[in-house]
């Protein structure tokens, strides 16, 4: 992985295949085959959660609107989201991570790193346990994952990628030269295509002629982003797994297959980020002083915003509160269709017994007594059994 690369990890990076169109699939056999959508109503202003691998090949992707995938492929079955199902299927894949490491870090309801380095003794390699893993998810569960094995987090989660659906890649130090050099630049993270076709008029369409450019005149064109691609090309990536509970920092964060354009569409996307991030705050008794909305447009400019709140809170009223106004501020000066949103509740607290003023005033304790029975809830029924309207006003 290139002079001075950080000592090797065994990291996995799962990635359930077609999750929410899978678990419909497992409850109705009788839609193999075919073309499933699972999202808001095709005749409103709904935006598709997923889409089958069979709807996949008419072009229709995640947060694509509802109304453009009944154009792209009309005979689908469109089915309505039903989260506490698949939030069902989520903790049975998750409670099966557990018994391989203790190192989890969610990256959504079907999607994480973990960190098997160390566990050689009780699980095996970290290839043999990967198999084992998707082996046991398949037979606990009747769903399919794709799995990547790697040294870092990057190549985890480019390996899961590379063969789906139901595919297992492994990059160790050996292979990592074979597998990236002759890959396009676009597989980089922060590689899109603005970037990617100013790379290709100066003679850079592969990692390995990316290699072959200096970090200096990377930086000097492209500035940080040139430097952390150079880095992404020689497989460095030194982020650790992460469980939430160890984190400086909760997010959730969602990339689009195409730029939404839609400020509503991407409002809801974004209220769905705030609970599920909110909600991790309560289960790991902690408080975020700081919230931060980021922003990626179509021509990968990533840009964001925070706001500190006056009390640390893990209230998902106050959090969205402090969500929404950064989002409107941006969308009311400089708008633009974006490639990804995500938020992130920062600058964390725990109280440990501490006396607390979270609940001082009656709004709070309001808003406190309605996220615990909420979570009640959720915890029962699955995190989209209540939701919140979305509305900015």
């Amino acid at each position: 992985m290139g002079p001075d690369a950080p000592p090797a990890r065994r990291i996995l990076h799962v990635d359930m295949d077609e999750f929410f169109a899978a678990v419909e699939r497992l409850d109705n056999p009788a839609l193999a085959g075919k073309p499933i959508i699972v999202g808001g109503s095709a005749q409103g202003r709904g935006v598709v959660s997923t889409a089958s691998y069979e709807a996949r090949a008419f072009g229709v992707h995640s947060a694509m609107p509802m109304v453009q995938a009944v154009r792209r492929c009309p005979q689908a079955v469109f089915l309505p989201v039903r989260m506490a199902r698949y939030a069902e299927l989520s903790r049975r894949v998750f409670d099966l991570f557990e018994q391989f490491t203790p190192l989890i870090e969610p990256l959504s309801i079907d999607e994480a790193f973990l960190d098997l380095s160390g566990t050689e003794r009780l699980h095996g390699p970290a290839v043999e346990a990967a198999r084992r893993l998707r082996a046991t998810i398949r037979e606990q569960t009747g769903l399919v994952a794709s799995v990547g094995v790697a040294p870092n987090k990057f190549l985890a989660k480019l390996a899961s990628d590379l063969e789906k659906p139901d595919g297992l890649t492994v990059i160790t130090p050996d292979n990592v030269d074979a597998v990236l050099t002759p890959l396009g630049v676009r597989k980089l993270w922060h590689v899109g295509p603005k970037t990617a076709e100013q790379l290709e008029r100066l003679g850079i369409a592969t990692v390995g002629q990316l290699r072959a450019a200096s970090v200096e005149w990377l930086r000097a064109r492209f500035g940080e982003i040139g430097e952390g691609v150079w880095q992404l090309a020689w497989g460095r990536d030194a982020r650790p797994v992460t469980p939430d509970a160890e984190a400086r920092g909760l997010g959730s964060e969602q990339t689009f297959a195409e730029d939404v354009a839609d400020s509503e569409s991407l409002r809801m996307v974004l209220l769905g980020q705030v609970e599920q991030v909110a909600g991790r705050l309560r289960r790991h008794d902690l408080r975020a002083r700081t919230v931060v909305l980021k922003l990626r447009t179509g021509d990968f400019v990533t840009r964001t915003r925070s706001r500190t709140v006056a009390e640390p809170t893990c209230l998902t009223d106050e959090l969205w509160a402090a969500a929404r106004g950064l989002f409107d501020e941006w969308a009311a000066r400089t708008f633009r269709p974006l490639r990804l949103l995500g938020m992130a509740a920062t600058n964390l607290d725990r109280p440990d017994g501490r006396q607390l003023s979270l609940f001082d005033h009656p709004h709070q304790r309001r808003g406190g007594r309605l996220d615990r029975a909420v979570d009640a809830i959720r915890n029962r029924f699955g995190p989209d059994a209540l939701r919140r309207g979305g509305r900015s006003r």
